[in-house]
């Protein structure tokens, strides 16, 4: 099983040397997702494995379906080792499709149904994508429409299927396994060469530019990275998880895809954030574990109807931060976490030490993670309890971006250690070290979860006719975390858009909604520091001040 079988150019694969010490520590594990589903549903058939929108899927129910689907996208003339896009919400549909594609080879491109022309476009012609999965009932939106638009502009872009929908003239996914026997199935994907060093998925970066960094993640590394989460967290086969944020984010695939395949516990999925209904079924299913990445504790926080649930079922709730808030509104143990989809998530048991859970982001899982706080400029490591950029390597961590030396070229320390862009500081308690996370150094928005590069949205605010220059800044949101606020210098008499006008220029343009700035203040000239270089920190001084100045107003 060890082994590359089905190398993809542009990929940077782990040194062999590394390999044979993550495989022989454990810290790997020696298998396909598609390998780990199969003997799951051998043990557990009838075990259900995951619930969403009050349907359930059992093991068997999943490796049967996974299996007719897989074959029928290689008869259909996908290859092992192509690349697809996925814009797919969180579904059992979703889930059916992603392990499908793991079984057979295919890689997911972990898009999102949010993304528009800008970002599909530069991730099909950057991975070289051929399939293109689309959710038929997401959202407003008509994203079929829209995928069938992106297949008529792109050179690569072959086949389209339809996921939740049936429209005439296009492959979708239920009449793909309704046609598929299983006794076929499963001989068409014993042919498949697929090794545990293979390529899994390609995820996404959260970069400070709008050329989209691919990154890619392998069979062997996913599931010990999966798996040592899990443990951290103390989730076992008597688990149940929750997760209501999308699926094929890095975070929804290691906490909640892969543990039930690992685990054979149960993962309940909501199609959407919705707070009653989360804790309605908590409470309706047992759930043991809950985790956000993205707005759903401020959303716990503003719900006053807690005390109606009875929560008494769920062990932990961790969340981005504020938990020590979350703790004492939900009466559940809650802890901060932290995670990069280069390789490294932060986290802290349930009965870790109250300091751990709430003043930091925890530690990671692995033990095997090297871990430094570094000065960004000369690489020196900081002293005791100062702040350093956080810089790592391990058994999960990126080995290289896909196809793009020149991200790699300051991506990484002169020793190897991938800069995360992140300032922390170190505590050790108990004999562990543990890190708070203190600010950024790169240049983004994180938009509950969802990082926004400042430059993508100036570039794109700079094309609309009526602005001179533009920069976008972070503010804080009670809901989101952050949300953009854009700094304009307007040409001189001309009218400026309201924000309505502005978000439909951009989302006219191509560029996603969601990372429209969501407040605009003018501004005659931008602050500069000694050397002459914008300084983000005092126009962040001056938003600030505004705000509060507002505050004061309105109070």
């Amino acid at each position: 099983m060890k082994g590359i079988h089905s190398p993809i150019a542009g990929v940077v694969y782990p040194l062999a040397q590394r390999a044979t010490e993550y495989f022989a520590n454990d810290a790997w594990v020696d298998a396909t997702v598609g390998q780990i589903l199969r003997e799951t549903a051998q043990r557990h058939p009838e075990r259900i494995a995951f619930i969403c929108d009050d349907v359930s899927l059992t093991f068997a129910e999943l490796d049967d379906t996974s299996e007719r689907l897989g074959a029928a996208l290689l008869e259909m003339g996908l290859n092992t080792g192509d690349r697809a896009i996925f814009q797919l919400g969180t579904s059992l549909q979703t889930v059916i499709v992603l392990m499908a594609c793991f079984k057979a080879g295919i890689v997911p491109v972990c898009s999102l149904p949010q993304h528009r022309e800008v970002e599909i476009g530069q991730l099909a012609n950057k991975a070289s994508a051929r399939g293109y999965f689309v959710q038929a009932d997401f959202g407003r939106d008509d994203l079929v429409a829209f995928a069938r638009g992106m297949l008529a502009q792109s050179s690569t872009l072959k086949h389209l299927i339809v996921v939740r929908g049936a429209l005439a003239g296009l492959a979708n996914v239920d009449s793909l396994i309704a046609d598929m026997p299983l006794n076929l199935a499963r001989k068409r994907l014993a042919r498949v060469k697929l090794g545990s060093e293979d390529v899994l998925s390609f995820q996404l970066s959260g970069g400070t530019t709008g050329t989209p960094k691919i990154i890619p993640r392998f069979h062997a590394e996913y599931l010990g990275h999966s798996r040592d989460l899990a443990k951290l967290y103390q989730v076992d086969e008597h688990s149940k998880v929750i997760w209501s944020l999308p699926l094929l984010h890095n975070a929804g695939q290691l906490y909640a895809l892969l543990p039930p395949l690992l685990f054979g516990m149960t993962t309940v999925l909501m199609s959407r954030v919705d707070i009653p209904l989360m804790l309605d079924l908590i409470e309706r299913h047992q759930v043991t574990h809950a985790l956000s990445i993205g707005p759903v504790a401020p959303q716990l926080l503003a719900y006053q109807e807690v005390k109606k649930h009875d929560l008494r079922s769920l062990k932990m709730f961790a969340t981005m931060s504020r938990s020590e808030i979350l703790e004492a509104h939900l009466n559940v143990p809650c802890s901060n976490l932290y995670g990069l989809t280069e390789g490294l998530l932060f986290g802290a048991a349930p009965d870790a030490p109250q300091f751990v859970r709430h003043q930091t982001q925890g530690t990671s899982g692995c033990v095997f993670d090297e871990l430094r706080l570094l000065d960004p400029d000369s690489e020196q490591p900081v002293g005791p309890g100062q702040m350093g950029e956080l810089c790592f390597r391990g058994p999960a961590t990126l080995n290289g971006y896909f196809d793009d030396p020149a991200a790699n070229h300051g991506a990484f320390t002169s020793d190897g250690f991938y800069r995360s862009g992140d300032m922390m500081t170190a505590h050790v308690i108990e004999g562990v070290t543990h890190y708070t996370f203190e600010g950024r150094l790169r240049d983004n928005v994180n938009r509950g979860g969802e990082k926004i590069g400042c430059e993508e949205v100036e570039s794109f605010v700079c094309r609309h006719p009526a602005i001179a220059d533009a920069k976008l800044v972070a503010m804080p949101d009670p809901i989101y975390g952050e949300k953009g606020c854009i700094f304009i210098i307007p040409r001189t008499g001309a009218v400026l858009p309201d924000l309505k006008g502005l978000s439909e220029f951009l989302v006219g343009q191509g560029l996603a909604k969601f990372k429209s700035p969501e407040r605009i203040e003018l501004i005659d000239v931008f602050p500069v520091t000694k050397v002459g270089k914008l300084d983000k920190p005092a126009l962040k001084r001056v938003l600030a001040e505004r705000m509060a100045l507002e505050e004061v107003r309105a109070s």
